[in-house]
């Protein structure tokens, strides 16, 4: 930007230097907002189309306009989608992302700068391949004169969300580029770009290999040079692609389109909008209060406090690192200050909030659902008596070691009128999961419609009730749900890229077929798919490890008898056991930044809570009935 800026200031040093200074700071303000302004409209523009199909069905049917249903859930769709690829870009500037660091951190500075290099260079060649095929699957939509079903508007109109979204994250990269390359040295740079060409030579050589091999040896390749997930996916199945001819390359682009033109995937923005906009103002801070007159009396009253709201915001958020930093901003200082050792204190702010992935609405049950093609409502369900079931023993098991280190609450008694108030002044944040899950379960909402009546809900709260949101907080909220969602969405994108390979080369029928020769007992089966999950839970975060590993793990889950359902829950508890326990425990390092304090410290006043969570995941594996009792009622 400065050299653009010194270039303009040279041709014009004739005149004034009002006009070129007004010039350049309007584009870099578009530089900056572009993104933002765009998906902040279309939140708001699909929230309310939802959210009036809603309405419409049934407060003012007389208002049916146009088949209003059809045309809405259509319309939202394609501007889901636009906004996903947005907020792509805009994660890309702001270099928000999932990825695994674990061996590239331990690398020296050098070789650190020249694999970033080397990790840009093939995600703008994978970006640029999605650009070029975009454009000619959009030329192949106007030639053919396909239409939308409900709109009839061309198809090449939201085909084009790909190769525009790709076009601005190619921007993105390039400034990245340029801002890295300033503080990069020449060794470095050209170390880059030796390492990028050496990891491309095997694609001349491996055109008689085995497509399996070539694509878990790329992926495995690029996440230990610390690419992006979602990226290295893509990467790695379009050289698997050019080193094999497995399919063709222009399926790549029509496969990003039609793997997220999906109601139910509309969700977990959605959610995530809802949740973020709640956990920032009022309805946390009296969903505290109230949890501090119910328990706030007992031994360890501020740490039950803190599990018993994150159930509370749980049933709000879907998330379970948002859980953590909405409650552990407000609680933590509060406990360390009443005494409680740091660690023990971050730790149960860090373990309470897993059951922000396990009580509904959850995202990665939603994730999980639209993956496994389950039902999300039946997930919903599933997950309700372990979310209760895993709060009620963390209580327990904080109780008695609150006891025994003479940690006292902050009162003597409960005081049932003080209560009673609590509960009133939090009466509107109670509702929200009574709205989603009485209009999911009552059969007046799907999960996505839900979803989007939580975030209107949230927004009217925040900005007309308790006024603590204004128009910034509004904005700067949808932004970052943007942002948030549309990393879970690439992840969604560029697994169902790399998926259509496993699918071609029967990886998960092997990999069934294999884990079956260990063993014919099923309960031996469960434990290695469990052991294996942690395992995975330790280094992948959850949602990159539920869009990769469903479709391998399930078939094997199925053949020794599993309810898919069940399976879901299993896959996510043991997930969200890898929240708490290091390298990649993201609500530990949440935690940790809350409190300032080093993880060592809260792995070590953690022990507990995180034994009790394994005990947890063992019950919930070994004895069905606890997440499929429910389901099965409705069921039957």
């Amino acid at each position: 930007m400065r050299q653009v800026e010194a270039a303009v200031d040279s041709k014009v040093n004739n005149h004034s230097s009002k006009p070129p200074n007004f010039w350049m700071k309007g584009l870099s303000v578009l530089d900056r907002r572009f993104e933002e302004i765009l998906i902040v409209t279309g939140f708001l523009t699909f929230i309310i189309l939802i959210n009036l199909q809603v309405i419409n069905r049934y407060l003012l049917p007389f208002l049916d306009i146009g088949n209003i249903t059809t045309w809405t859930e259509e319309l939202s769709r394609y501007l889901f989608i636009f906004v996903s690829f947005l907020g792509a870009s805009l994660a890309i500037r702001k270099r928000e992302s999932i990825q695994v660091s674990i061996v590239i951190n331990r690398l020296p500075g050098s070789i650190q700068s020249a694999l970033h290099l080397a990790n840009l260079l093939f995600m703008f060649y994978f970006s640029y391949m999605m650009v070029t095929n975009g454009f000619q699957l959009i030329s192949f939509q106007i030639e053919t004169q396909q239409t939308t079903p409900a709109l009839s508007i061309p198809m090449g109109i939201p085909y084009s969300s790909i190769p525009i979204g790709f076009a601005l994250i190619m921007i993105r990269l390039i400034q990245m580029f340029i801002k890295d390359t300033k503080t990069m040295s020449l060794k470095e740079g050209l170390l880059g770009i030796g390492f990028a060409i050496v990891m491309i030579m095997p694609i001349v050589f491996l055109g008689d290999a085995a497509i399996a091999l070539v694509l878990f040896g790329y992926f495995a390749l690029f996440i230990l040079i610390g690419m992006q997930i979602a990226f290295a996916l893509g990467a790695s199945t379009l050289a698997t692609v050019l080193a094999t001819d497995a399919i063709p390359v222009d399926f790549f682009p029509q496969t990003a389109f039609t793997s997220i033109d999906n109601f139910p995937i509309m969700a977990v923005p959605f959610f995530i909008a809802a949740g973020i906009i709640m956990g920032g103002g009022a309805i946390i801070k009296r969903l505290l209060n109230l949890s501090d007159e119910l328990l706030g009396f007992l031994p360890g009253g501020l740490a039950l406090v803190a599990i018993i709201t994150s159930m509370f915001f749980s049933a709000i958020s879907g998330s379970g690192p948002a859980t953590v930093a909405a409650i552990g901003t407000l609680l933590i200082p509060a406990m360390i200050k009443q005494g409680y050792h740091a660690g023990f204190a971050t730790g149960v702010v860090a373990t309470a909030g897993t059951i922000g992935v396990i009580i509904p609405p959850s995202n990665p049950l939603v994730i999980y659902g639209v993956v496994s093609q389950e039902s999300i409502s039946q997930l919903f369900l599933a997950g309700i008596i372990p979310g209760v079931l895993t709060g009620l023993l963390l209580l327990l098991v904080v109780y008695i070691i609150s006891k025994k280190n003479g940690w006292q609450g902050d009162r003597k008694e409960f005081n049932l009128k003080s209560s009673a108030k609590a509960a009133w002044d939090a009466k509107l944040a109670l509702l929200v999961p009574v709205i989603i899950l009485g209009g999911i379960y009552g059969g007046f909402m799907t999960p996505t419609e839900a979803a989007a009546v939580a975030a209107a809900y949230g927004i009217i709260i925040g900005m007309f009730v308790y006024r603590d949101l204004g128009l910034k907080g509004v904005y700067r909220s949808l932004v970052k749900a943007g942002i948030t969602s549309s990393v879970i969405i690439m992840l969604m994108v560029m697994a169902s890229i790399f998926g259509r390979l496993i699918t071609l080369e029967r990886v998960a029928e092997i990999i069934a077929d294999f884990v079956l020769t260990l063993s014919e007992n099923k309960f031996v089966i469960l434990l290695l798919l469990n052991l294996f999950l942690l395992f995975v839970g330790l280094f992948l975060e959850a949602l990159a490890a539920i869009v990769i590993l469903t479709p391998i793990l399930l078939p094997m889950a199925i053949a020794i008898g599993l309810d898919p359902v069940h399976f879901g829950l299993i896959m996510i508890f043991n997930l969200a056991v890898g929240f708490i326990t290091p390298p990649v425990g993201v609500n530990l390092f949440v935690a940790a930044s809350t409190a300032k304090i080093k993880i060592e410290e809260i792995i070590k006043g953690n022990k507990y809570l995180l034994l009790t969570m394994i005990v947890l995941l063992l019950l919930i594996s070994y004895v069905p009935g606890i997440s499929m009792w429910l389901p099965e009622l409705i069921r039957n």
